[in-house]
């Protein structure tokens, strides 16, 4: 186990990654450690609880390598782990760790992004049936009318490397073209799972040009560095020595392999076994 602070930050699989890279890109001086949950991948289909042990499980593994602040850089995970970990867990099992997601640092800022109050949501099975989307923008923008459209295929082309293939035309436009059917009036989209960035040629193929389309790595980014400069406490307990280490709960040949698509460039992954 390492024994510096970093910053955590959790994903089921590899889409976490995006998120990541914006982190460092905005936050380059402080230590990172990633852990991505492969072997239990995906986590968009699976129940409220068994997300919620899954995550529980895995922000412990990153507190025992020394990390104060972890984030889940997971949809799923931000929609059906974080309320419970925050409200039930830390209290007694880390009272001075924090860990926070990636839902409301979105959904806190979208308002102003569109013009005409309609926006769309594309996400995972499990992010849409969750309703935190809908829930937490009525918090901060109750005027804002919000669809949401489950797009099951989009990760599975993603992970097999058909995102820029011909083959993923028909799932992007089916998926866009409902959405906008059900509602015309949209005119700002959030691409609420990490792995959709990787769509993003295609789905602004498919997109009316008026139509903005936001992902959420930059986003993240700066809401993370005005939360350390709001609290300068946890920003000091968080290691600076410009690293980024990664594990995975699967394969590391197979997570370095896939990894690289996500990441832009070769990384080293190290295994890290759970406990069950």
């Amino acid at each position: 186990m390492i024994t510096n602070q970093p910053i955590g930050v959790f994903d089921s699989g590899y889409g976490g990654l995006t998120i990541l890279k914006e982190i460092v890109r905005k936050l380059p001086q402080y230590d990172y450690v990633y852990l991505g949950d492969n072997a239990r991948t995906p986590y968009g289909t699976r129940s409220f609880d068994t997300v919620y042990h899954y995550t529980l499980e895995c922000v412990q593994h990153l507190f025992a390598m020394g990390c104060r602040l972890v984030i889940l850089a997971c949809n799923t995970a931000s929609a059906k782990a974080l309320r419970n970990i925050q409200q039930l867990d830390l209290p007694r099992l880390a009272p001075d760790r924090r860990v926070l997601g990636v839902i409301r640092p979105t959904t806190e800022v979208i308002g102003p992004y569109s013009r005409t109050g309609h926006v769309g949501i594309l996400a995972t099975p499990g992010t849409v049936t969750s309703e935190s989307y809908v829930v937490e923008i009525a918090k901060f923008f109750p005027e804002l009318t919000v669809v949401q459209e489950a797009c099951p295929m989009w990760v599975p082309l993603v992970e097999n490397g058909e995102h820029l293939s011909a083959g993923a035309d028909y799932f992007v436009r089916q998926h866009l073209t409902r959405l906008m059917q059900r509602d015309p009036k949209l005119d700002t989209l959030l691409l609420a799972c990490t792995h959709y960035p990787l769509l993003l040629p295609k789905i602004q193929a498919f997109t009316p040009p008026a139509v903005t389309v936001l992902s959420q790595g930059t986003i993240v980014a700066d809401s993370l560095a005005d939360y350390l400069n709001r609290h300068p406490e946890m920003a000091a307990q968080c290691s600076q020595g410009r690293t980024q280490t990664f594990y995975t709960t699967d394969s590391a040949e197979n997570f370095e392999r896939q990894a690289s698509l996500f990441w832009g460039t070769a990384i080293q992954a190290r295994k890290l076994t759970l406990s069950v």
